[in-house]
């Protein structure tokens, strides 16, 4: 490998000669120019936009729009946090062979980026300074196996101090200097370049893996990197501040050569591929080109803050820090200026403000705006709204204009009362109600208290992620496959079944050769049996997880072995190849021939499911009109979950309506089409429903009632459930038989979920009948309250319509508070009955003590009760004896200010010789204890009636 490094970079540098010298002359030109006079030239958008024409029409880049910064089916980010994101399946050598992606080679884009929760975390950083951001635009330019070092030195060096300018005795480059404990040697090859490329040598300096080794993760992709610096105040030798945290010499952007891979042991092994991943952050940029020392004081934010300050009550922004930043004017304009953009970027795509993951830290972002906004700059509530359409004036992206009505929607004032903090009241806010940490503690210092960092740092430990991982092959393996000529499996035969004559689905029986078999991080020729082990075959007709369809199941029969059984657990999609999670029951070799047994009745039930979902997705668009935009879906044999954002605001008043039209279609027995064009020609289908992902081309059109050819016809005006999917599905919708929503609930602000059951679930239902007498006895009442208690989580959990069961619930609701009231009222008849005995029996005495017949503390109690309203200046305290457990129950009441002493000490005292305990006031309390004999409660009468006695005594 380090061979073939190195020809490569011999070969480059004897290409690239004429290109340096070139450059180097380019370089002395720029350094002659007039730096002050280009500030003018570069605004931000003409800033972005040399970037990109730089590599797209000087270099032959692709030019690939920014991914939305939610993650495309990556549960390990909250937000994009980096330009490479979107990239990673090539990085990991496993994009969809048919899909554009795996057909990038050189790349760039300005893509949107959010760093506020998980790794990569600037919130709380954001408005202390001038250069820290929750948002920003990442400036990247990439090579999967095509140039490498030498080209992305020349390339960046050239834009920087050709194109943009900047005088090369101001930039700073940094090398990787190796690393003894991970057997890496210094990147001199790097270091050469810069020197070839006339950088002063000490200019060229070299750090450790902290500062020039980047890694995508504890495992993947990594390698050392060349960071470029430049000084602000030029004129002097700055290289004692690189990576020194000075605001006077910052880092501007990050060359990453990938040419390594951090394995699960923690080894570093070559890459069989070598990639170049850049990043330069548009803020610090645009700072540099425009003369700035902060980039709040760039055209990306000074009209954010003139508007900032025309809806609020503070002077003008002023640019302080630190102490100089009285009253933290300047930090509040920062903060909200910074956050507002995040806001805009996020809402626009598709990311609210919520309770869970990324929403929840949208959540944070949201309240830390709003308090400074309107505590620290004194802006009227709903100002942060009135910002949005600055926000969608500086940037390229349109969509932001969407958010404008949401923000009027639901930004309200947060008002905060504390009345005490501990550590745990304080990470509840932070957790819960979205407050972050930094706010906490500013507002804690304005009431002179603090919280426990060390306990809320043991409160902010993750939890460990106990998940069953699923072997996949890893890029190493990929690389092997594909340089043996392995080919990409054949996975059509999962499509080929189809009605017969019996109205039954026929699935065509499916033979296969083993190509490869991967066991414990690696190809083998050979597996035994009881190993665990991936299976790669020549052609499948299982189905791989994939576009929110489960996999399938079944399992291999190999040829002369009928009768030994391989069950097949997992069946993934990696980079072509089809992988199939076997346990051995048998030696399983390359070049065995199987026979694929599929689990026919689990593979119905997930295309019934799939195809009950685009019909779900079709009504819920007709009804509730193009708001509604599918964020995900998954389908298994037993059930469908479809997550969709929408504007509606009582989306239950629309279920009924959603299921009947489902239901219509079922019943019509509509014919399902299905077929394959190239992808350009797909997206010209008029109501084509597609979600954010990278599509294969050519690529799968399923559509419900009208054949794909009259859609691409455009002539057809019929609407029609269509989309882009490469699940399995029905032929006609009458297999689906029946349609039932069983559940609805919001996930998130403006993102709901639906689940639905078919077939004979969804004929399941729950007729609840409940009849209520006035003339109940209060066990009975009882009874028939945790009866309806009961009824009510049984209507949660069945597989009912969601309408059925909010009606269902509603009058059970009703008759819980029917049935409680009658409880209550019955309790209150009892008490008084029994009270006016007591009367009667202990007239005028000072201390009532008493045993009573009742098993429940609350008759025990009204009784305490209401004798002490007929007795105010008696002592009161009555047992009840529940023989058949021996629990004994205790109440009682003492004259309100008594002398005499207190009704918590005289149950708790009572109590404590039962073996029980007590709770309550100075002037009423209850408790419980144990007795084994009813000779025992007699005795503790006269021990309670004795000491209440006593302290009667000692108060006179």
């Amino acid at each position: 490998m380090a061979a073939r490094i190195g020809l490569v970079k011999r070969l480059n540098c004897v290409l690239l000669n004429t290109k340096l010298s070139v450059l180097s002359a380019g370089v002395r030109r720029c350094s002659a120019l007039s730096y002050s006079e280009s500030h003018k030239e570069f605004t931000s958008k003409r800033v972005r936009r040399k970037f990109i024409d730089f590599f797209k029409e000087g270099h032959e880049h692709r030019v690939v729009s920014s991914s939305p910064v939610r993650p495309r089916g990556d549960p390990s980010l909250l937000f994009v946090n980096a330009g490479m994101n979107q990239f990673k399946p090539i990085l990991l050598g496993c994009p969809d062979p048919r899909s554009e992606m795996a057909s990038y080679r050189r790349v760039v884009n300005s893509q949107k980026c959010v760093r506020a929760g998980g790794k990569h975390n600037d919130l709380e950083d954001v408005g202390k300074d001038v250069y820290h951001h929750t948002f920003f635009e990442m400036l990247g330019n990439w090579s999967f196996g095509d140039y490498f070092k030498v080209e992305a030195c020349a390339m960046a060096w050239q834009l920087l101090t050709e194109e943009y300018g900047i005088p090369a005795d101001r930039l700073y480059v940094s090398y990787f200097s190796g690393d003894v404990a991970n057997g890496l040697p210094a990147d001199e090859e790097t270091r050469q370049i810069w020197l070839s490329m006339g950088v002063r040598p000490d200019h060229v300096l070299p750090f450790g893996m902290k500062d020039n080794f980047w890694e995508m993760g504890e495992t993947g992709p990594c390698g050392p990197c060349t960071e470029i610096h430049y000084d602000h105040v030029g004129n002097r030798n700055a290289s004692s501040l690189v990576n020194a945290d000075s605001p006077d010499v910052v880092e501007i952007w990050n060359l990453v050569f990938m040419q390594y891979n951090r394995e699960v042991s923690g080894s570093l092994r070559p890459l069989p591929q070598c990639s170049v991943d850049t990043g330069m952050g548009l803020e610090r940029l645009v700072t540099i080109l425009q003369g700035k020392r902060s980039n709040y004081d760039t055209d990306l934010f000074t009209p954010l803050l003139t508007a900032i300050h025309q809806c609020s009550k503070a002077p003008a922004y002023q640019g302080r820090t630190g102490e100089t930043d009285v009253g933290q004017v300047d930090m509040a304009y920062r903060v909200v200026a910074d956050h507002i953009r995040t806001l805009s970027v996020c809402i626009a795509d598709g990311v609210y403000p919520g309770m869970t993951g990324a929403e929840l830290v949208l959540r944070r972002i949201l309240r830390r705006a709003v308090r400074f906004s309107t505590e620290v700059l004194q802006a009227p509530e709903g100002s942060l709204a009135s910002l949005v359409p600055t926000v969608v004036h500086l940037f390229l992206y349109a969509d932001i204009s969407l958010c404008v009505f949401f923000f009027i929607f639901v930004l309200i004032s947060v008002s905060i009362v504390l009345l005490f903090l501990s550590a745990s009241v304080a990470w509840s806010l932070h957790r819960n109600l979205g407050f972050p940490l930094d706010l906490i503690d500013l507002m804690l210092e304005e009431k002179g208290k603090m919280v426990d960092k060390k306990e809320m740092a043991l409160r902010s430990q993750p939890e460990e992620d106990d998940e069953d991982r699923v072997d996949q092959l890893d890029l190493h393996s990929l690389a092997e496959l594909q340089s043996q000529g392995v080919p990409h499996t054949d996975d059509s035969p999962k499509y080929c079944y189809s009605l017969g004559t019996d109205g039954k689905y026929v699935f065509q029986p499916c033979r296969a050769s083993v190509l490869a078999l991967y066991c414990d991080g690696s190809l083998v020729s050979e597996v035994s049996e009881g190993q665990r082990c991936g299976v790669i075959l020549d052609q499948t007709s299982f189905y791989a997880e994939q576009g929110g369809q489960a996999h399938d199941q079944g399992y291999f029969t190999k040829d002369g072995l009928q009768d030994v059984l391989f069950p097949v657990k997992s069946v993934r999609l990696a980079g072509g190849y089809v992988v199939h999670q076997v346990t051995a029951a048998e030696t399983l070799r390359t070049g065995d021939q199987v026979q694929l047994n599929l689990d026919e009745a689990n593979r119905m039930g997930c295309m019934v499911k799939h195809t009950a979902t685009h019909l779900l997705n079709f009504a819920l668009r007709e009804l509730l009109g193009p708001s509604v935009s599918q964020r995900g879906s998954h389908c298994t044999a037993n059930r469908l979950r479809f997550d969709f954002s929408v504007k509606v605001q009582w989306l239950s008043d629309y279920l009924q309506q959603v299921e009947e039209l489902v239901q219509d279609i079922i019943h019509q027995n509509a014919e399902v089409y299905v077929e394959e064009i190239p992808l350009s020609k797909a997206k010209q289908i008029t109501g084509l429903r597609t979600i954010d992902e990278v599509y294969p081309d050519p690529v799968r059109v399923v559509s419900v009632a009208v054949p794909v050819s009259d859609l691409l016809n455009s002539n057809s005006t019929e609407q029609a459930s269509v989309e882009l999917c490469c699940g399995t599905h029905l032929l006609r919708t009458g297999a689906i038989r029946d349609f039932v929503i069983v559940s609805e609930r919001q996930m998130v602000k403006g993102i709901s979920r639906i689940i639905a059951v078919t077939g004979d679930e969804a004929k399941k239902s729950l007729a609840v009948q409940v009849g209520a007498a006035s003339s109940l006895s209060i066990p009975a009442a009882q009874r028939l309250s945790k009866e309806v208690g009961l009824l009510m989580n049984v209507v949660d959990i069945t597989p009912i319509p969601q309408w059925q069961r909010r009606e269902l619930q509603t009058r059970l609701k009703a008759m819980q508070k029917t049935s409680n009231n009658t409880i209550r009222k019955l309790e209150i008849k009892e008490a008084a009955l029994k009270a006016k005995e007591l009367l009667v029996k202990h007239s005028n005495k000072p201390v009532v003590v008493d045993l009573i017949h009742t098993d429940s503390i609350s008759v025990l109690m009204k009784t305490v009760l209401q004798l002490s309203k007929s007795t105010p200046d008696s002592m009161v305290m009555l047992l009840s004896h529940l023989q058949f457990s021996g629990k004994v129950l205790c109440a009682c009441q003492v004259p309100k200010g008594s002398a005499s002493g207190s009704a918590l000490k005289w149950a708790h005292s009572v109590c404590a010789r039962l073996g029980g305990n007590a709770d309550g006031s100075t002037d009423v309390a209850k408790g419980e204890g144990k007795a084994a004999k009813l000779t025992d409660i007699t005795d503790i009468l006269h021990w309670a009636e004795e000491f209440a006695q006593n302290k009667i005594r000692k108060a006179s």
